[in-house]
C-alpha cells in the first residue's frame, strides 16, 4: 500500500506548492512523485501479499497490475498536460491535485477487500472527476458535461450502495471471503442476494459506460476537456472494470449460472449501440465516446468466461485500449489547438504536414480497430478465446460483426489523413507529445508483436 499513501501524500504536497506559485515545478513534481508510486508498487509484487488493515484491503498481485497500469497511464495523460490547464486558469495546482486524487481512489477500487473501501474508493474517484469534468467554468459545454456526471454518478451509486446493502443483508458480511463462504456452504441462497448482484451489476457497469447504463457517456466525454476525457476512457474505465472483475472472480463464482446471461446482454448492447452509433459520428471525440462504450462491451467477455485467466485477458485488453486511446487524445489535443475543430474534415491531409503524427493516430486507430501486429488485435483475440472456450460461438460471431462495423469508422480517420487533400498550416508537436506518441505507438506495435510482455503477469 505505499503506492497509494505515496499518491495521497503527493497531492498534498502539490496544492502546497500552489501556494507558494511554484507553477513550473507542478508538472515535473507529479512526474517524479507517480514514477516513485510505480516503483513502490512494483516492488510488492512478490510480497505474499495477505488482506490487512482488518482485511478491508489486499495488495495481491491482481492489484499491483492493475495499480501500475493506472498510475503509469496517469503519466502519460500528465505528460499531455504540458500548457493544457495554463489555458483555463491561473490555479493550476487544484487540477493535478484533483487528478491525484481521483488515482488514489483507483488504487483503492483495484485493491479492495470490503465492500465498503470500494463504495470509499468509488467516491474518492467520482466526486474528484466531477469537479475535473466542469474545470472549463466559462464553457457551458463543460458545466453541463460536470452536471450530468454528478447526476448520473450519484444515481449509479445509490444502485451500487443498494446492492452492497442487500448483499451484506443477506450474507452479514461486507467482506469478500465472508459473501463468498454465504455462498458456497448456504444449503438455499436468500433472494436477498440475488436482488443485490444485480443492483451491484448495474451499479458497476454504470461506471464502465456499458449499454444500456451508458446514456450519460457522449454528452460527458464530448462536454468535458479532451485531456479529462482521455484520463477518464482510460484509467478510469480501466479501475472499474478491475473492481468489477475482483468482486466477480471473488464472490460472484457461485451464482455465475444467474449472471451470465445478464452480462452476456449488456455486452451484446454495448457492441451493437456503441458500434452502430458510432458510424453517424461526424465528430471525432464522440466517435470515440462510442467506441468506448464498444470496448466495454469486448471487455466484458473477460466477465463472462470466469477462471484463473480472466485477470490476465482484462488486463492485456486494458493496456491495449489505454496507450491506443491516449495517441487518439494527444492527436485530438493538438489538433483542437492548432484548428479549434475535431470533425473529421480537420483530420484531412495531414499525412502531408506531419508524417509522425499521421503515423502514431494510424497506428491507434489500427489497434482500436483490432488489425493483427497490433495490441488491440491480441486483446479482442484473448477475448474471443474466452468466449468461445465456455462455447458462447453465437455471442463471438456477433461480436466480430461488430469489429467489421468498428473497422468502418476507424479507418475514416486514416483515409481522411492520407487521402484527402487539405491546404493546411503546419501542424507543431512538442516535445512532451511526441514522447507520448512515440512511446505509446511503439508500445502498441511491440505487445502485437509480442503479447507475452503482459499476457502472463499476473
Amino acid at each position: 500500500m505505499n503506492a497509494l499513501i505515496t499518491i495521497s501524500l503527493l497531492a498534498i504536497l502539490i496544492l502546497y506548492l500552489g501556494l507558494f506559485k511554484a507553477k513550473k515545478a507542478l508538472l515535473p513534481v507529479a512526474l517524479a512523485g507517480l514514477a516513485v508510486a510505480f516503483i513502490l508498487a512494483v516492488l510488492e509484487w512478490n510480497s505474499g501479499a495477505t488482506p490487512i488493515f482488518s482485511n478491508m484491503m489486499f495488495y495481491d498481485r491482481f492489484a499491483v497490475a492493475f495499480s501500475c497500469i493506472t498510475i503509469f497511464s496517469t503519466m502519460l495523460v500528465l505528460l499531455l498536460s504540458k500548457d493544457y490547464f495554463e489555458r483555463i486558469s491561473n490555479n493550476i495546482a487544484e487540477y493535478y491535485a484533483l487528478i491525484l486524487f481521483s488515482l488514489a481512489g483507483i488504487v483503492l477500487m483495484v485493491s479492495y477487500h470490503n465492500l465498503s473501501m470500494l463504495f470509499i474508493g468509488i467516491e474518492i474517484m467520482s466526486v474528484s472527476l466531477y469537479i475535473l469534468a466542469g474545470i472549463k467554468k466559462r464553457d457551458f459545454s463543460s458545466n453541463e458535461a460536470a452536471l450530468k456526471y454528478f447526476l448520473m454518478g450519484a444515481f449509479s451509486t445509490g444502485f451500487l450502495l443498494f446492492g452492497i446493502a442487500l448483499l451484506y443483508g443477506a450474507t452479514g458480511s461486507f467482506d469478500l471471503d465472508g459473501i463468498r463462504n454465504y455462498m458456497v456452504t448456504a444449503s438455499k441462497l436468500s433472494p436477498l442476494l440475488y436482488s443485490g448482484v444485480i443492483l451491484v451489476i448495474v451499479g458497476l457497469c454504470f461506471k464502465v459506460g456499458a449499454a444500456p447504463f451508458h446514456f450519460w457517456t457522449p454528452d460527458v466525454y464530448e462536454g468535458s476537456p479532451s485531456l479529462i476525457t482521455a484520463y477518464m476512457s482510460t484509467v478510469v474505465k480501466t479501475a472499474g472494470f478491475a473492481a468489477f472483475l475482483r468482486i466477480m472472480m471473488y464472490c460472484f463464482g457461485p451464482v455465475q449460472h444467474f449472471i451470465v446471461p445478464m452480462l452476456i446482454t449488456i455486452a451484446a448492447l454495448s457492441l451493437l449501440i456503441g458500434n452502430v452509433t458510432a458510424v453517424y459520428q461526424q465528430h471525432f471525440k464522440r466517435m470515440l465516446a462510442y467506441s468506448s462504450i464498444s470496448h466495454a462491451g469486448y471487455m466484458l467477455f473477460g466477465l463472462i468466461a470466469l477462471d484463473g485467466s480472466s485477470d490476465n485477458v482484462i488486463f492485456v485488453y486494458a493496456a491495449a485500449y489505454s496507450i491506443a486511446t491516449i495517441i487518439a487524445f494527444a492527436v485530438l489535443i493538438i489538433l483542437q489547438r492548432q484548428t479549434g475543430n475535431d470533425s473529421f474534415d480537420s483530420f484531412n491531409g495531414i499525412a502531408r504536414k506531419n508524417p509522425f503524427l499521421a503515423l502514431t493516430l494510424t497506428i491507434a486507430m489500427l489497434s482500436l480497430a483490432g488489425i493483427p501486429l497490433t495490441a488491440g488485435f491480441v486483446g479482442k483475440f484473448m477475448m474471443f478465446s474466452r468466449a468461445i472456450s465456455t462455447y458462447h460461438i453465437a455471442l463471438v460471431v456477433f461480436a466480430v460483426i461488430n469489429a467489421v462495423i468498428g473497422i468502418f469508422y476507424y479507418l475514416r480517420v486514416v483515409i481522411a489523413m492520407y487521402f484527402k487533400p487539405e491546404d493546411r498550416t503546419e501542424l507543431t508537436v512538442s516535445p512532451y507529445f511526441k514522447v507520448v506518441l512515440a512511446f505509446s505507438a511503439l508500445a502498441t506495435i511491440i505487445l502485437g508483436i509480442y503479447p507475452d510482455f503482459i499476457a502472463g503477469l499476473i
